[in-house]
């Protein structure tokens, strides 16, 4: 019985999303015979060529196109002769390309290189001198290569598909959405020249490896369309082969499924780790188990939904196995280079294996983090030995020496196993991952993962208020952050700072003092990029459970028949956190580049804020305290 696992549509273009390469390997090993296809890349892969952009063309009706549309349609031309060469670029195999993409005269440039107009320096001259300088004519051509490709993508917005984007396709189809809906109406729809392509490729997909089960990992609400359309197409080429949807929008959202509709494109569904459910699913096909014993699986049965969890252990994390990329086109992926900061670049540049050095997070306490589901709760890790075990498999198969540990926050006594394992057997390898800033990575530490390869890392930061942090059950403080960021830059590892604002009880006093902790942070080289996310309250988090403790009240929800996770929240403080937002994400914007961090922090904000309370000297006294 031959499984295919698939990604759809979109999850990222630079490398395969880890999934899928889980599962497959873990099957592998049980004896099954295992494939996989990664349909968000080919999805590009087909637009993205003369013939593709000839389609987009054709469906353009003049005299109603934005302009953005009117620009492409104008310069098609030069679009159709550009794209091929420039995707092979991209690909890293036409490397002299470059010397022309910099010229600035053989790319058509939309309003996506207008982006470049803030660096021009005083003298009028190059734009990106400043982040590259003489010699960085490949990294140059990366970006604005990827400014040509995002130029692309908003015509295909306009154009063909207005939900259309590289990663979050149709989420607002999906995510947080009570009923099915506004999926099930966009699925009704006719199909337009994304989902007829996408239609396209899931045939050939079907005719190459003839699976029997097709597995369809949707990690994000911007995968949920593309794989309801997958599982639509392969339902009407041959409604014997058996879908089944899984992955973490799955597992956090639809726990609380009772929507019949899903099963006309889904037999099953399944939550959280697929290798138990996967197995008792497999054996049941096999005629092996009975429907009886599923485990952690919905299904339809005379109409109605019915969930099945037969008590199993689930698989231990150090014998799910290595995964595997083979099957996947690793030399097909688009190295992209989206923002010249140094350390923001890695989510998109460079094809990095990925991989987790432990299963759940070793913390779960953070108030505002689902630490009530599996992928959260269940804390299990492996061996120094297995882990580096995988990373030499990994290696020989692929080729790559670069790896990112997708881990909630990677434990520090296993990531000190890992880098004293890796120097033991000489293994040269790159990698970086996502931790605590927690005082167990003291300088001697980051000294020793920086040697054995790691070069970057990234960390919660969130509120940057001590109060706040408290609240949220962090477990640091900014006193501490500064000390541990500044340990892993002066050790030559980068670091981004995931922040947050909005979260209960923050007012705009509380917001303008975090915004002066992260300028200090930047302007004394602890951290080198961040981002400021909203704060969503989620069902399954603490504050969600028990919002008294957090000095809110949670708005009335909808009854829910599909997706269930975030919810609104009454917040006393009154504060109008969008507004306050857009300051926070400008300024953060300006700092990974180098811009502002001299200037008051209140010159960020359209609105008069209140002159923030953090002393002038506050990091570089902690830094030296």
């Amino acid at each position: 019985m031959r499984v295919l696992s698939v990604i759809p549509p979109m999850t990222q273009l630079n490398t395969p999303y880890p999934s899928t390469a889980y599962l497959t390997g873990f099957l592998r090993q049980q004896g099954v015979d295992a494939v996989q296809e990664d349909l968000a890349l080919a999805l590009i892969l087909r637009l993205l060529t003369p013939e593709g952009l000839q389609s987009v063309r054709d469906t353009i009706k003049l005299g109603q196109e934005t302009l953005r549309v009117r620009r492409f349609h104008d310069q098609f031309d030069r679009y159709r002769a550009t794209i091929a060469p420039t995707i092979a670029f991209l690909q890293g195999r036409d490397a002299t390309l470059m010397h022309r993409i910099c010229s600035r005269e053989f790319l058509p440039e939309g309003a996506r290189f207008q982006s470049l107009d803030a660096y021009v320096d005083a003298d009028g001259g190059d734009p990106m001198a400043w982040a590259f300088g003489a010699l960085g004519t490949h990294d140059r051509a990366r970006h604005l290569a990827t400014l040509y490709l995002n130029d692309l993508a908003d015509v295909l917005k306009d154009a063909v598909d207005p939900r259309f984007e590289f990663v979050r396709y149709a989420e607002s189809l999906s995510q947080s959405q009570a009923t099915f809906e506004p999926l099930a109406e966009a699925l009704a729809a006719p199909m337009n020249l994304v989902d007829l392509t996408l239609r396209d490729l899931t045939l050939e997909s079907l005719k190459r490896h003839a699976p029997r089960v097709v597995l369809l990992s949707v990690p994000f609400p911007g995968a949920v369309y593309a794989a309801f359309r997958i599982a639509q197409t392969i339902k009407a080429h041959d409604p014997t082969i058996v879908t089944a949807l899984g992955g973490g929008f799955v597992n956090t959202e639809l726990r609380e499924l009772t929507e019949p509709r899903v099963f006309d494109s889904f037999d099953y569904v399944t939550l959280d780790a697929g290798e138990r459910p996967l197995l008792a699913l497999l054996e049941h096909l096999e005629g092996k188990r009975p429907a009886e014993k599923l485990v952690r699986t919905f299904t339809r049965q005379l109409g109605a939904v019915r969930y099945t969890n037969f008590a199993e252990p689930d698989v231990p994390f150090a014998e799910v196995g290595t995964p595997t990329w083979d099957g996947l086109p690793l030399n097909r992926y688009l190295s992209l280079l989206d923002m010249l900061n140094p350390m923001h670049r890695l989510w998109s540049d460079g094809r990095w294996n990925k991989l987790t050095v432990a299963h759940g997070c070793y913390w779960k306490k953070c108030s505002f983090c689902d630490v009530s589901l599996d992928y959260i709760s269940r804390y299990d890790a492996a061996t120094a030995t297995t882990l580096v075990d995988r990373i030499e498999t990994i290696v020989k198969e692929t080729g790559q020496t670069g790896f990112h540990f997708v881990d909630e926050a990677a434990p520090p006594k296993s990531l000190k196993a890992l880098a004293a394992e890796l120097k033991r057997r000489q293994v040269p390898v790159t990698w970086w991952g996502n931790i605590r800033f927690e005082k167990s990575f003291t300088p001697a530490l980051c000294k020793e993962l920086a040697e054995s390869g790691c070069i970057a890392i990234s960390g919660g930061l969130e509120v940057a208020s001590d109060r706040l942090l408290t609240l949220m059950k962090k477990g640091v403080s900014v006193d501490q952050v500064a000390r541990v960021t500044r340990a892993f830059t002066d050790a030559g590892i980068l670091v981004h700072a995931y922040l947050m604002y909005g979260f209960p009880t923050q007012t705009v006093q509380d917001t303008v003092d975090a915004l002066e902790y992260v300028r200090q942070l930047f302007a004394a080289g602890c951290i080198q990029s961040g981002f400021f996310h909203r704060f969503a309250c989620t069902v399954h988090s603490p504050v969600g459970r028990n919002p008294e403790e957090f000095g809110v009240t949670l708005a009335p929800m909808p009854k829910v028949s599909f997706a269930k996770n975030d919810i609104g929240f009454i917040d006393p403080t009154g504060v109008d956190h969008d507004v306050l937002g857009v300051a926070l994400k400008k300024a953060i914007y300006n700092y990974m580049h180098g811009i502002g961090l001299d200037e008051d922090v209140r010159s960020w904000f359209d609105s008069s804020v209140p002159k923030t309370r953090v002393a002038k000297h506050r990091i570089e006294r902690a830094l030296t305290g």
